[in-house]
């Protein structure tokens, strides 16, 4: 029986953490990989600022994923055919609600999250995600990787 893992990922540090610690990490041949990228539409206002730049944004969040995707494949042998991307549009209030949406919709046993270090004001004033599916997900494995 296959194992799947849910990995959300953006353009960060602590996405690259992840990928990074996921190259190192002994798994089965049959393990199931799905990298998400959660976005949402620009507002008008955002569009207003570089309608050009957020209009190429989709493109450049589906080329991070890929770029993963084939570092699984080359760095690490997995097979192509065992790991899915996909970008995901918010139609939630929050990027957490939206993987836990995601999560509840496919047959996942694990999810694995980066999470940088962030101050106990900045944690107040813009939350954690990875504390909010933890406490979300209570009968899941969860990992969190720390990056700097």
């Amino acid at each position: 029986m296959a194992v799947s893992i849910l990995v959300p990922l953006h353009d960060s540090i602590s996405s690259r953490g992840v990928v990074d610690f996921l190259l190192k990490m002994p798994f089965c041949p049959d393990l199931k990989l799905t990298f998400i990228h959660v976005y949402r539409k620009p507002r008008s206002g955002e569009e207003l600022m570089g309608k050009k730049y957020m209009a190429e944004l989709p493109a450049r969040h589906e080329k991070m994923l890929q770029v993963t995707k084939d570092r699984m494949v080359r760095e690490k042998g997995f097979d192509a055919a065992n790991i899915e991307v996909a970008l995901v549009e918010m139609t939630r209030d929050t990027v957490s609600e939206e993987i836990i949406d995601y999560f509840g919709k496919g047959k996942f046993d694990m999810l694995i999250i980066g999470r940088k270090q962030m101050s106990k004001s900045e944690e107040f004033i813009m939350g954690d995600i990875s504390i909010k599916l933890i406490r979300a997900l209570p009968k899941t494995s969860i990992l969190v990787v720390k990056t700097g």
